[in-house]
């Protein structure tokens, strides 16, 4: 079976292992207690790398340094603390229950799998809300500075696709301070001497040996040497790739390098195509922007989005009379109004701006409105909450959201694709564990809000130390690197550089970038079609070799050269972005982030196809082509139902 336009071979189906059976609150202390140990002594050893500094880098270099590991971190900033993780805003989930109002594991459990429209492991999803409480308790011991109540303690909120409060936030600053938090940790192990940290360097090559992962190839972004470093076991954690579609509310360093080499090294990519579109985004406001900017969805606790009733009404919002607008979310989801998921929100803003009823300039853009909050609390209380997102928003438009509302739209933000992992959080090369944004395992076609930071440190601070140390255990003895293994490593990452340096055309990268992210937003954004798809993968193969017969990359390898770094996040940009138009038209169902407008039904809301697609599509990287590995999802706790949030 194929595709007949962009050929694809179907594989066996590929399976999780390492989940144990039996009640699914039981399973995570299962795998605990059944994974061998490495002794103290051993530990000092064996040697760990750990790619990225983020929440989920930074917390699982620092745990495994504290367990005694011997261990390599690296980060492209010139700092650990710049990961993007500081980014994040709104807050962290926790089935903790401080509010009584029904929170429990199970809940959490529950709001995320149907979150994520069916399309995620029960096992997985219910261990990270198993180790959701532990978050926080280690969060609070660091000194992260949650909000807290009158009464002194900690403080909750509301955020989208749950009836509960259950999110714990530090103002609108939350990932910060997590960070913060992660990185005090990893900079006392730098100080013990068990992490060596590598800044300015960026990975570009894994080194496989005996068909195990024992080493990456990184260069220095400053000197522009290539180095090799070796290790028993290596970790990525270097985020999402939402940067393909090139305005996304990612940093402009994020990037797919690492997670795509190691894709073509054998580690399986799954679900590519599963992409999160935040609904709460400061909108486009011309074609010299090069990022968007993320307004927290915490602000919909609050705001009311709405939209004027009539077409092409261009007065001011103060000029509208309450009976003129359309407070949509609220009309169409009378069950959780303005806290419908991201998915949801997103289309329902796409549908009434399509309609010609957007505000702003272009008519790309909804109100979320304080209006009602600030009359109800008062203004001090909403600066309490919001105060530093009010200013922020304030400093990117001039206008001021506590006299006029906020104008939002749609944006590119997370990215549930990623390398494929088992309950162990190892990818199909053994020995290479991915944790974070960087795998596939949580949020299925949909993350919550407040879910990416519970994930990347419940995947650092309290999967990966077990499971790597059970991995570790397990391997009698690893033995020395093959000498040509690294030497054909470190060619394939000089062939690349020497090549886009060789090309000396007429075009910047950022142009090609540029370009290439029009196509995937146009044809592979909000809504997919079979028609706009097969466009895209016409394009994107044309425009790809264009690059590489034209692309300019001034300067030379030696030293600092930012053209040449981009130039190579760029080009595997290209070959991403062609996977993710192959697994987005071989999944003719609508789930989640991902909506095929032939499968909706008769409301406008994605239409699933749990008899064709309820799997995991895990891709196997080829020459010829990729191949398609499935992982059947199977659910013993929860019913795979149409979501509704009315």
């Amino acid at each position: 079976m194929s595709d007949q336009t962009h050929h694809y071979k179907v594989g066996e189906p590929i399976r999780d292992t390492k989940a144990p059976e039996g009640p699914i609150e039981d399973r995570w202390d299962k795998r605990r207690f059944s994974a061998k140990l490495v002794n103290p002594a051993n530990k000092r050893k064996i040697n760990v790398i750990v790619v990225g500094t983020g929440l989920a880098g930074g917390s699982a270099a620092a745990t495994l340094g504290e367990l005694g590991y011997q261990v390599k971190s690296f980060c492209y900033q010139d700092t650990p603390r710049r990961a993007h993780s500081i980014a994040a805003q709104g807050g962290i989930n926790a089935a903790k229950n401080y509010r009584g109002d029904g929170d429990s594991v199970y809940r959490l459990f529950y709001d995320t799998v149907k979150g994520g429209d069916f399309r995620a492991r029960e096992s997985n999803v219910y261990r990270l809300a198993q180790v959701s409480v532990n978050i926080i308790d280690q969060a609070v011991a660091q000194g992260v500075p949650f909000a807290r109540e009158y009464g002194g303690l900690l403080d909750t909120r509301s955020f989208g696709g749950a009836q509960v409060s259950r999110t714990f936030y530090a103002r609108g600053q939350t990932g910060q301070q997590l960070l913060l938090g992660a990185y005090s940790a990893l900079e006392r192990q730098i100080a013990a001497g068990t992490v060596e940290m590598h800044t300015r360097h960026e990975m570009l090559d894994l080194v496989i040996s005996d068909g195990r992962a024992r080493g990456v190839i990184v260069r220095d972004m400053v000197t522009g040497e290539i180095e090799t470093h070796l290790a028993d076991a290596v970790v990525l954690a270097t985020g999402g790739y939402g940067n393909v579609f090139f305005l996304s509310t990612n940093a402009k360093g994020c990037n797919t390098t690492a997670i795509w080499r190691a894709h073509q090294r054998g580690a399986m990519f799954a679900n590519p195509c599963y992409t999160q579109i935040h609904p709460t985004c400061i909108p486009v406001s011309g074609d010299y922007q090069s990022k968007l900017t993320l307004m927290s969805e915490s602000l919909r606790n609050d705001g009311r989005v709405w939209v004027p009733l009539a077409k092409g009404d261009a007065r001011k919002p103060a000029d509208i009379p309450e009976d003129e607008r359309d407070y949509y979310l609220e009309r169409i989801y009378p069950a959780f109004g303005n806290l419908v998921p991201r998915d949801i929100a997103s289309r329902a803003a796409k549908n009434v701006c399509d309609e010609g009823r957007g505000v702003g300039p272009g008519g790309l853009g909804v109100y979320l409105d304080f209006a009602d909050a600030i009359a109800r609390l008062g203004r001090d209380a909403v600066e309490k909450k919001y105060g530093n997102l009010f200013e922020m928003y304030e400093r990117i438009t001039g206008e001021n959201p506590y006299e006029t509302p906020m104008r939002i739209y749609p944006a590119v933000h997370y990215t549930m694709g990623g390398l494929w992992v088992d309950y162990d959080l190892q990818s199909t090369i053994p020995g290479l564990f991915v944790v974070g944004e960087a795998n596939f395992s949580d949020h299925g076609a949909n993350r919550l809000g407040a879910s990416a930071l519970m994930q990347g440190l419940a995947d650092g601070y309290f999967v990966l130390p077990t499971t790597v140390g059970d991995y570790l255990a397990n391997v009698k003895t690893f033995g020395d690197v093959d000498p040509a293994e690294v030497e054909q490593a470190r060619e394939a990452v000089q062939q690349k550089i020497d090549k886009l340096l060789s090309v000396n055309g007429t075009r910047t990268a950022d142009s090609y970038h540029r370009e290439l992210g029009k196509i995937m937003w146009d044809y592979c954004g909000m809504e997919r079609t079979e028609e706009s798809l097969r466009k895209a993968l016409e394009r994107i193969p044309e425009l790809r070799e264009e690059f590489w017969n034209n692309v300019k990359v001034p300067g030379d390898p030696e030293g600092l050269n930012q053209a040449l770094e981009r130039a190579g996040r760029v080009a595997d940009f290209f070959d991403l972005a062609e996977l993710m138009c192959i697994d987005a038209l071989h999944r003719t169902e609508s789930c989640g982030g991902h909506f095929r407008a032939e499968s909706q039904d008769a409301d406008g809301e994605a239409l699933r196809d749990d008899d064709n697609f309820a799997y995991v599509a895990a891709w196997e990287w080829g020459q010829d082509g990729p191949t398609l590995h499935k992982e059947v999802l199977d659910y013993e706790y929860v019913k795979m139902t149409q979501r509704s949030y009315k």
